[in-house]
């Protein structure tokens, strides 16, 4: 076989139908670009979750508060229930005390507050804490320090700032040692912590703030002189203002041991509060290490229905490849002829189509890679998503479209190949 000379014929045979030969290639252009895009989509949303996960803590358990309604129900009885009082503080020591499977827990109550240095102000979700925060989320300060235990049992006026929120009210300057007025009361800077990567991971079903935004001040501190106490008023329709009784905490974190036994923990956690809430179940139990567990299942399906979606645009450019190469060997039919009569074999009319179907999808996977990377980024300007193009998915949604070439290409070849030299020399 002539390799040279069926090279330049292939090319000849697309460059003398170079219109038809492109409008054959969009099948393959769109399905190659419509694979990478999707599985970057797809690889963009795993790594965020995976991310998010992470900062929430593989080895840890949240437990968080759920609010208590407010109303009658049907029979006129009060749905709110007098028997528990929500998340607790003294709940997250218990736990560390008679759960053997947990390291330590950390409470946190959350209130959202304005805070004003100089003539700067911002709204800021401050987060009464306790120093372990800071080892459970692996958090550590860019600048200064986190609050210590004396803080916490003084209820000292100290805060440590979260990057974003110390880029707005101080910009380019240290804040340490400086006063900022949190509600009505004024803090001492003590610290900065580093950035954190967050996502608004709330929408997604993940509970995880804005970081970057956190001002973070002993428990004691938040509950003493933030806090407006275990009960609020609140305007009840048909019986007027009642007090309203509110948590005294939001969530806790627990962390584990041994990470796989954190279902186990899980378990033995959620048994324990329920007999310290009178079998209510007023709060959430969620365990980072199971959502991350689903969250790859969840994309593995997304993954393959995607890419099956993309993959019909390829099918159906491989289809119209074998259409163009069949009329084109119908066309060529007297081509073929003459070749046969001076002396080419079955094998070189067989290389000719075939390196022109193969030429097709192969350009055409090309323009595809570079239509699928055009493709993630208007994605990712437009629709906000993030996305990732890995080598793998250009890899597979190349080779996939040379096959289709390949494997679509071969009927019309053969076709051309099996043509008698007489019948194709009297052809008109």
């Amino acid at each position: 076989m002539n390799y040279k000379e069926n090279m330049l014929l292939g090319i000849e045979g697309l460059r003398s139908h170079l219109l038809r030969s492109l409008l054959s290639m969009l099948g393959i252009i769109f399905g190659v670009g419509a694979v990478i895009a999707m599985l970057s989509i797809g690889e963009g949303a795993k790594q965020e979750a995976l991310e998010q996960i992470q900062l929430m803590g593989m080895s840890n358990i949240i437990v968080e508060d759920v609010p208590k309604e407010d109303g009658d129900n049907e029979d006129g009885e009060s749905t709110k229930t007098n028997h528990s009082r929500g998340l607790r503080w003294m709940d997250a020591r218990a736990i560390r005390e008679i759960n053997p499977l947990v390291k330590n827990t950390v409470p946190i109550k959350e209130i959202s507050l304005s805070i004003r240095y100089g003539t700067e102000r911002s709204k800021a979700n401050i987060v009464g804490t306790t120093p372990e925060y800071a080892d459970v989320m692996n958090y550590t300060t860019r600048e200064g320090s986190f609050f210590s235990y004396r803080d916490v049992e003084d209820a000292r006026r100290v805060c440590a700032l979260g990057n974003g929120i110390k880029r707005k009210l101080f910009l380019f300057k240290s804040p340490l040692g400086k006063k900022v007025k949190i509600g009505g009361q004024w803090f001492t800077v003590i610290g900065v912590l580093e950035e954190k990567s967050v996502t608004s991971s709330r929408s997604r079903g993940l509970p995880v703030n804005d970081m970057n935004q956190d001002v973070y001040i002993p428990i004691t501190t938040a509950m003493k002189r933030l806090s407006a106490g275990d009960s609020e008023m609140a305007y009840v329709p048909g019986k007027g203002w009642q007090k309203k009784e509110i948590s005294e905490i939001n969530r806790f974190i627990a962390s584990v041991w041994d990470v796989n036994r954190i279902q186990e923990a899980a378990n033995i956690l959620k048994a324990s509060l329920l007999r310290r809430h009178s079998n209510t179940e007023d709060f959430i139990i969620t365990v980072p290490e199971a959502l991350l567990r689903q969250s790859r299942q969840t994309q593995r399906i997304f993954n393959i229905v995607m890419g099956a979606i993309a993959g019909i645009s390829l099918l159906v450019g491989g289809i119209g490849i074998m259409n163009i190469m069949l009329a084109s060997v119908l066309e060529r039919t007297r081509e073929i002829g003459i070749r046969r009569a001076t002396g080419a074999t079955r094998m070189d009319i067989l290389g000719q189509f075939m390196f022109e179907s193969v030429m097709l999808s192969f350009a055409g996977g090309l323009i595809g890679i570079v239509t699928g990377f055009a493709l993630t980024r208007v994605i990712a300007a437009y629709a906000d998503w993030r996305t990732i193009v890995s080598y793998m998915a250009i890899l597979l949604a190349f080779s996939v479209s040379v096959g289709i070439g390949i494997l679509f290409g071969v009927y019309p070849a053969r076709r051309a190949a099996k043509m008698d030299p007489i019948d194709a020399l009297r052809y008109e």
